[in-house]
Order: structure tokens, then C-alpha cells, then sequence
């Protein structure tokens, strides 16, 4: 099970760090992904971090997020600076033996945490 937490509702330029907890099971041999979804669009990537630490990034967000885990608090951060509006969504931690962009392609998702930037 992956329990998201830590957004909230902050002004743009500011900064949310999310928090993905695992328990049940542990990931440490998983990678670790973010996606987001805004109303009215389809679920999109935003940061993934490899078993090996490996990190990927969507390019509207390379040097604003950063994306960090600790294999053996089975925890995973993401660390969000610079917010614009655009970043408003629902974020989603996941789980897939790989990195890959694809939504689809996830085994395991947790549920959701709001995050809204104000203007």
C-alpha cells in the first residue's frame, strides 16, 4: 500500500514537499514514480526515481521538482519548488518494477494528495 500526503494549497512560487509512505510490502527494488492529474485531463508523469536512484523528470518540471527516496523508511519525496498554477492537480505516487512514463504501465498506485497553486 502507498499513502500520499503532505499537499495543501500554497501561492505560486512557493514550495509543497509531498510524501509517499509504503507499507505491506517493500519497494525498495521498485521504482518510484509521481504522476498528476488536473481536472478535465488525462493522468501525466511527472518524476520518477530508479531502484539504483536513477532519476527522471517531465521537462516542465526539471529544476523545479526534485525526487528523492529512502529504500529503507520504504519512503519516497518529492520536493516541489517554484510552483506555478500549471502544477495545480491531484499527485499520485506509484510503483512499477521499471521507470516508465506510462500510467498504464504501473503496478502499484497509492491514492491521491491535492496540490493547488494560487495566482
Amino acid at each position: 500500500q502507498l499513502q500520499a500526503s503532505g499537499g495543501g494549497l500554497v501561492q505560486a512560487g512557493g514550495s509543497l514537499r509531498l510524501s509517499c509512505a509504503a507499507s505491506g510490502r517493500t519497494f525498495s527494488s521498485y521504482a518510484m514514480h509521481w504522476f498528476r492529474q488536473a481536472p478535465g485531463k488525462e493522468r501525466e508523469f511527472v518524476a520518477a526515481i530508479s531502484w539504483n536512484e536513477a532519476t527522471y523528470y517531465e521537462e516542465s518540471v526539471k529544476g523545479r521538482f526534485t525526487i528523492s527516496r529512502d529504500r529503507a523508511k520504504n519512503t519516497v519525496w518529492l520536493q516541489m519548488n517554484s510552483l506555478k498554477p500549471d502544477d495545480t492537480a491531484v499527485y499520485y505516487c506509484a510503483a512499477r518494477r521499471a521507470y516508465s512514463s506510462n500510467p498504464a504501465s504501473v503496478d502499484y498506485w497509492g491514492q491521491g494528495t491535492q496540490v493547488t497553486v494560487s495566482s
